[in-house]
């Protein structure tokens, strides 16, 4: 039987919200943005999470940064749907913050109900 790879260790409730701040600054979200391959932008993330005084690398940080954006963009594409119960996921407000206005964590396809939709508002963190 093969030796198991090692795992990372746990990402601490300190490291993610510093993470999610490197995420936020307007450099970063720029530099997303004009990319299509964005490996070098992790590996920024990574050496800001180091002077923070964290040791994660760039495919940490990608792996985390993944997990995290699309915990999100579940929760605000369920938060979508009509009549639905309000939902949320770890670290919504933070995220929301940074991705609320990203047109890429809304859902592409929307159906016209002949109502306009109102913004829900208030949803709180479990």
């Amino acid at each position: 039987m093969p030796p198991r790879a090692r795992r990372a260790p746990v990402w601490s409730n300190s490291e993610l919200l510093d993470l999610i701040a490197v995420c936020g600054e307007e450099a970063v979200q720029s530099q997303l943005r004009s990319s299509r391959r964005n490996f070098d932008t992790f590996g920024q993330k990574s050496r800001a999470m180091i002077e923070r005084g964290h040791d994660r690398d760039a495919m940490q940080c990608r792996i985390k940064v993944k997990e995290l954006w699309s915990a999100y963009r579940k929760a605000r594409e369920a938060n979508s749907r009509s009549g639905a119960p309000p939902k949320t996921c770890r670290f919504y407000k933070e995220l929301d913050a940074i991705l609320g206005g990203d047109p890429t964590t809304v859902p592409s396809t929307t159906v016209d109900t002949g109502e306009r939709d109102e913004e829900e508002e208030g949803v709180e963190e479990n």
